[in-house]
């Protein structure tokens, strides 16, 4: 009975395999295509600001609309040229500036989530020698689900307003 359930496991395995040899003309996913960005998810406005001081983070802003009818939640983010990226806010404890990490941020249905100066940011640390002033760099941000969206971001003096030029 034990070699009936072989030669019969066997069997089946060798049909599946026939069957996939059989599948003619049919594409494939690229094992390094990213998912689409979920329905309704666009971003505008993308900028980094250079660190002051050599060595220290940058801070990345940007502004994401969802015209959906349904709430995302932006699980993580990466920054081409950075070597960890990580989403942050600024808020007030005891009386004092505070900023924090926060694992994931909602973008509501209808609606937009500003990450702007003093608020909501991307830090990004680690910066590759080849991000410079007037450059671009790659962002992508992670929904929950897996879902991604990718967007440019102007690279900028540090305390440079976006799309102006320093005073």
């Amino acid at each position: 009975m034990n070699t009936k359930s072989i030669l019969a496991s066997v069997a089946a395995l060798g049909l599946v395999m026939a069957t996939a040899a059989c599948g003619g003309d049919a594409e494939e996913p690229a094992a390094d295509a990213e998912p689409d960005a979920p329905a309704g998810i666009t971003v505008s406005d993308g900028w980094m600001a250079l660190p002051a001081v050599s060595g220290n983070p940058a801070a990345v802003y940007f502004t994401v609309s969802n015209s959906s009818d349904t709430n995302r939640m932006i699980r993580s983010a990466y920054v081409e040229g950075a070597g960890s990226a990580m989403l942050h806010q600024m808020s007030e404890w005891n009386l004092q500036p505070s900023m924090d990490e926060v694992m994931q941020l909602d973008v509501p249905a209808g609606g937009n989530l500003a990450f702007e100066p003093e608020s909501y940011h991307v830090m990004a640390m680690d910066l590759a020698d080849t991000l410079e002033v007037g450059g671009e760099t790659e962002v992508t941000l992670t929904f929950v689900g897996g879902d991604k969206v990718s967007f440019p971001v102007e690279i900028r003096a540090p305390g440079d307003a976006p799309g102006g030029d320093p005073e």
